[in-house]
């Protein structure tokens, strides 16, 4: 599904709770990786759930437009163009300048 700017999603889970709003602070349970396939960071590896603020200064924009829709339980893979990531700086050393990434997210909560 497209979602404007290059912003894509796959739904995987179809969650049954609540739906996520614009704003909300979310409870979930995250895989970042290239769009390559390697992994550059995951809560589930962490061993805890995060929880995030859809907000903008706060989470990626990708996030932000990518993650609401969502309902609690449900999982999505967002395709997020690196103007809507880490830009054109990146985030060094872990995420390289004009990175484009792609998002496995499922939502346990809403906050």
């Amino acid at each position: 599904m497209e979602l404007g700017d290059g912003l894509r999603y796959q739904e995987l889970v179809l969650g049954t709770g609540p739906e996520v709003e614009p704003g909300a602070t979310v409870l979930t349970h995250a895989t970042g990786t290239f769009t390559d396939g390697a992994k550059f960071w995951s809560s589930i590896d962490d061993g805890k759930k995060v929880a995030f603020p859809l907000r903008d200064g706060s989470v990626i924009p990708g996030w932000v437009r990518g993650v609401p829709g969502m309902k609690v339980g449900g999982k999505r893979k967002l395709y997020i163009p690196w103007q809507l990531a880490y830009g054109e700086g990146g985030r060094p050393p872990t995420i390289p300048p004009k990175a484009d990434l792609v998002f496995e997210i499922e939502v346990f909560e809403i906050q």
